[in-house]
C-alpha cells in the first residue's frame, strides 16, 4: 500500500460558508494541497447572503460585524480587503463598547396610532437593558433563580416596575407593553421563539467584543468574494448535498489508486469521495434534522444529546421601501408597541391570525443617500416560520395594515417588499444558535469534539466539527464561524506538525 506525506492527506470540508472557506484557506497556506469543499447549493457564503431590493443592496443573511475591533477576525479581513467605510475603521469606532446592543435613535408608535416620546419610553429601554445585563451575570456567578431569561426578566420587571415608575404611574401600562415589545425584539437578537427558551445560566456564555457594530457598504458577500478569490477555482464542488459520511473504516475502506482511506463521503446523487479527514461545517439546524443519518457509525450519544439540548431558531427580515418616510430623519430604529400587551405572559394565540404581532421592530437602513427610504422588519420564532409560508402579497398586505394602524396614517403603502425565509432553506433549517434552557458550554464543546473520541485506537481526527454552533463564546456570529473553521484547520496542522515545529501553525 502506497504511503502518503502529511501534505498529501485528502481533506474534505462540508459546507462553503465562511467557516469552511476559512478552514480551506488556512490548510492551503500550510501546504496541504488535497483540500476540497463540498457544497450542497450553487453558491458560496452560506448564511451570508446579499440581495437586491430594487437598486438597493440588502442583507438577506448576516447583517453586521458584531464588535468591529482588532480582536474580531472578520473586521480585520474586511479592513484588509478595504470593504468598510472610513468611519467604521476609525479608532473611535473600535473603542466604543456597547455590550452587544447598538444605541439606535428610536421612534415609538403604538397600536392606537400614537407616537410616543423618549421621556415616556427612554426609561423603559434603560430598565430592560439593565435586566438583560443582570441575566448575563448568572453564567459566571451561578445561582440563577429561574430556568430562563424570559421568566427572570418578566418576574423582575413586574417586581421592580411599580417602584421604578412610581413618579409617573399614568405611563406604567404603556411601559409594560413596551417591555413586551423589547422581549420580542430580544427573540430576534437571540434567534429564538421566546426568551423563555433561552437558559438563564447559559445566557452570559456569549461574549461581546468592543466596537460599534457596522455593515458592509457594498454587501457582506464582498467578504466571501474576496476570500474565494484566494482559493483555486476547482476547490469547491457545488450542488452536491452530502447524504452520509461513512467513517472509521479500518479495512475494506475506499481504495483509491492503491491507497486506503478511513472515510467515504456519500452524496445524495450517488457520488462518493474518499478522505483522510472531513471538517463538517453545516448549520446546527440541519444537523438537528439529520443527526441520526448524517454519520455512519452514528454520532456518540453525548454528542447527540448536546445537539438536542442546544437551541437553533429562526430570525427573518422583511425589507420595505417607501416613497417617503413616516419616521423622523434621525430615526434608526422603529418600535411598535401593542397597548393591550401590558401583561408579560407570552400570549399563546392562533399564529395564523396574530403572527404579525411578533413583528415588533424595524431598523432604518442608513445612510438615506445610499438606500432611499428602506426599513428592515425583524421577526423571530414560530410566527416567523409561518410568515415564510405566506405569499409575498399576503405579507405585504399584513405589514401595510400593521403600519397604517400604528402610524394612524391610512394611506401608507410600501413600494416594494423583500423577505428572508431561513426556516425553509433546506440546508440551514433556521438562522443561528442560541443557548437553550438546560444547555451549557459543555454542549458546545461536545459538538466541537472530533471523532473518533480520545482513547480510540482508530486513525485520529477523521471527522472534525466547525461552524458558529461550535464556538462557545461567539456562537451565532460570523466571527464565531470563521474562528471555528480556523480552529479545526489548526487542529489538523498541529496533528501533522513534528514536535520540532518545522511545519509551523502560525498564520
Amino acid at each position: 500500500m502506497a504511503l502518503r506525506s502529511a501534505r498529501d492527506s485528502q481533506i474534505f470540508i462540508i459546507g462553503c460558508g465562511i467557516s469552511g472557506i476559512g478552514a480551506a484557506q488556512k490548510l492551503l497556506k500550510h501546504g496541504f494541497h488535497n483540500v476540497h469543499i463540498i457544497e450542497a447549493t450553487a453558491r458560496s457564503g452560506g448564511r451570508i447572503r446579499t440581495g437586491k431590493l430594487g437598486d438597493n443592496i440588502v442583507e438577506i443573511g448576516a447583517n453586521w460585524i458584531h464588535g468591529p475591533s482588532k480582536e474580531n477576525p472578520v473586521f480585520r479581513l474586511a479592513c484588509d480587503y478595504q470593504l468598510l467605510d472610513k468611519e467604521s475603521m476609525s479608532e473611535e469606532n473600535q473603542a466604543i463598547d456597547i455590550g452587544g446592543h447598538p444605541l439606535f435613535v428610536p421612534n415609538w408608535f403604538t397600536s392606537s396610532g400614537r407616537k410616543l416620546g423618549p421621556e415616556t419610553m427612554g426609561p423603559v429601554v434603560e430598565f430592560f437593558m439593565n435586566l438583560l445585563e443582570r441575566s448575563q451575570q448568572f453564567h459566571d456567578s451561578g445561582g440563577e433563580p429561574l430556568p430562563s431569561v424570559g421568566e427572570f426578566v418578566k418576574a423582575e420587571a413586574e417586581r421592580l416596575a411599580p417602584e421604578e415608575w412610581k413618579e409617573d404611574q399614568g405611563n406604567t401600562a404603556i411601559r409594560m407593553a413596551m417591555i413586551s415589545t423589547l422581549l420580542k425584539l430580544e427573540c430576534c437578537v437571540s434567534g429564538t421563539h421566546t426568551m423563555d427558551d433561552v437558559g438563564l445560566g447559559a445566557f452570559g456564555m456569549y461574549k461581546t467584543l468592543p466596537g460599534l457594530d457596522c455593515t458592509f457598504p457594498e454587501g457582506y458577500e464582498g467578504l466571501i468574494d474576496n476570500m474565494m478569490k484566494e482559493l483555486p477555482n476547482d476547490l469547491v464542488l457545488y450542488n452536491k448535498p452530502v447524504k452520509c459520511i461513512h467513517w472509521n473504516y479500518t479495512k475494506n475502506g475506499p481504495d483509491t489508486k492503491g491507497m486506503l482511506f478511513p472515510i467515504m463521503i456519500e452524496c445524495v446523487n450517488g457520488e462518493t469521495f474518499a478522505a483522510d479527514h472531513v471538517i463538517v461545517t453545516i448549520p446546527l439546524g440541519y444537523l438537528k434534522k439529520h443527526q441520526n443519518t448524517f454519520l455512519s457509525p452514528s454520532l456518540p450519544l453525548h454528542k447527540l444529546h448536546s445537539i438536542q439540548r442546544m437551541g437553533f431558531g429562526t430570525n427573518n427580515k422583511i425589507f420595505l421601501e417607501f416613497e417617503q418616510p413616516f419616521w423622523d430623519e434621525d430615526c434608526e430604529l422603529i418600535y411598535l408597541v401593542w397597548e393591550d400587551e401590558t401583561h408579560l405572559a407570552d400570549v399563546v394565540s392562533d399564529v395564523k391570525m396574530s403572527w404579525i404581532r411578533k413583528l415588533s421592530g424595524f431598523t432604518v437602513l442608513k445612510p438615506t443617500e445610499r438606500y432611499g427610504h428602506v426599513i428592515c422588519g425583524w421577526i423571530a420564532g414560530q410566527e416567523s416560520e409561518y410568515m415564510e409560508t405566506l405569499s409575498e402579497f399576503e405579507v405585504l398586505h399584513s405589514v401595510t395594515q400593521l403600519l397604517r394602524l400604528f402610524t394612524g396614517n391610512p394611506t401608507i403603502t410600501p413600494r416594494k417588499l423583500l423577505r428572508s425565509q431561513w426556516f425553509h432553506e433546506p440546508y440551514s433549517c433556521g438562522s443561528y444558535t442560541y443557548a437553550a434552557k438546560g444547555c451549557s458550554e459543555y454542549d458546545i464543546d461536545n459538538l466541537a469534539e472530533p471523532l473518533p473520541l480520545k482513547g480510540s485506537n482508530s486513525k485520529p481526527l477523521q471527522v472534525l466539527f466547525a461552524g458558529e454552533a461550535t464556538q462557545r463564546s461567539f456562537f451565532s456570529t460570523v466571527h464565531g464561524a470563521l474562528l471555528s473553521g480556523w480552529r479545526e484547520a489548526e487542529r489538523l496542522i498541529s496533528h501533522y506538525t513534528p514536535a520540532s515545529g518545522s511545519f509551523s501553525s502560525k498564520l
